[in-house]
């Protein structure tokens, strides 16, 4: 297996072993609310803790990435995330959950960022939008596989033993340390800053550095932010919605659950391959006005056939954007601070798009679910205005001849 399909695998893993961990919070929220007798909103704070973790260990491990390597740093955030989740199935007070819950959200932030600097960095231009979406669907995965062992472990060993499942990262992250390469890019990077004694990599500041970056990174992180509280929002409210608007069971909106992962996955392949021959603009561009579309007509549908089919519609435009992600950001910032960017900016959109299902759960009760699509659909025409404003800086392209030649 050559380096750049070991890039895709070890990125893929890392996403999938991420979205597992997530979800078992949401499969498990009840018995952890039950075993510590507390609030809802007391169990609720554990995915807002978790994302501030998520935030914080973007920072720290995207800036340690671009400094002293990506493999060696992707190595130590698996570790992290693995310790937290472990502890959490050993915690005998809430507080301590609250404590492992960042811990595991340290080692989850950094995980995204430095894969997809890592696929950015192996693979050329016009096949990093397949790259990245293949990486993509690993959240997906994730999901699938936390719903299986869920189902599995939590009515025999109980809430605990779903947490012990973090163990396993620990040995992917010894064969990823031993398999995979450090990035070429960044290793030529290092060689060049040595010879111009330089030491500008991986500093936070940067991405603020002049008004055309700070204008780059603001915009992107108004994007990232926008496509976690789509997700979130869609995927947390309307199963409940659907069950209350069109009276269907929990099986049915079990199985709408399911028609929209589909249509995610389709999505996220599809969004990859569009990307890759139309350009990062023009996909995003489509992709965020069909998803202000489809959301705010999906208001409007009726009968099991029309709430599964568009169901599935919304999740292929809505969260098939999530491929691109990596990608886009990655094409805006130099070598020497790509990892720190990715991560710092995904991850304050996790933190901040994190609280949509807040927003609608509060529209919802004193409007209806129109208003709350109405609400979603603008969001996407937010981010497509912004969008539009992006240009890619001049000293990215300026390292970019310079290592082509």
């Amino acid at each position: 297996m050559n380096n750049q399909k070991k890039t895709v695998m070890a990125s893929f893993t890392g996403l999938t072993l991420e979205g597992m961990d997530i979800m078992f919070i949401s499969f498990a929220m009840s018995m952890i609310i039950a075993n510590f007798h507390i609030s809802l909103a007391a169990g609720g704070l554990i995915s807002s803790i978790t994302n501030l973790g998520m935030l914080a260990g973007g920072v720290v491990f995207g800036i340690s990435a671009d400094k002293f390597g990506r493999v060696r740093t992707f190595t130590y955030s698996i570790l992290f995330f693995a310790i937290g989740t472990a502890l959490t199935g050993m915690a005998s007070s809430m507080e301590q959950v609250y404590i492992f819950r960042f811990i595991a959200g340290l080692g989850a932030g950094g995980e995204y960022g430095i894969g997809m600097a890592l696929v950015a960095e192996a693979w050329p231009k016009d096949k990093q939008g397949r790259a990245s979406s293949y990486v993509s669907t690993g959240a997906q995965v994730g999901v699938i596989i936390a719903a299986l062992l869920s189902a599995l472990l939590l009515p025999v060993f109980g809430w605990r033993a779903l947490f012990f499942v973090g163990i396993i990262p620990v040995i992917f992250a010894v064969m990823l340390r031993k398999n995979l390469n450090e990035s070429p890019k960044w290793l030529e990077t290092q060689k060049q800053n040595k010879a111009n004694k330089t030491r500008e990599t991986g500093k936070l500041l940067q991405l603020f550095a002049d008004r055309r970056t700070t204008l780059t990174t603001i915009s992107l992180a108004i994007m990232a932010t926008v496509q976690i509280a789509g997700y979130n929002g869609l995927m947390i409210w309307l199963p409940s919605i659907l069950q209350k608007s069109q009276g269907l069971s929990v099986s049915s909106s079990s199985l709408w659950t399911i028609s929209t992962a589909v249509g995610m996955l389709i999505g996220m392949l599809t969004f990859g391959q569009i990307m890759d021959r139309f350009g990062m603009k023009s996909s995003f561009g489509i992709f965020l006005l069909a998803s202000a579309c489809a959301v705010f007509f999906y208001s409007h549908a009726s009968g099991s056939a029309e709430v599964l089919i568009g169901g599935a519609i919304v999740g292929f435009f809505s969260n098939g954007m999530f491929a691109g992600y990596g990608a886009l950001i990655s094409r805006y910032y130099p070598i020497q601070i790509r990892s720190t960017a990715t991560n710092t900016i995904f991850n304050f959109g996790r933190a901040l798009g994190g609280l949509s299902p807040i927003l609608v759960g509060y529209i919802i009760q004193r409007y209806d679910i129109t208003m709350a699509m109405t609400y979603l659909a603008v969001l996407y025409c937010v981010s497509f205005i912004v969008m539009l404003s992006l240009k890619k800086t001049k000293n990215v392209e300026i390292i970019e001849v310079k290592q082509a030649s």
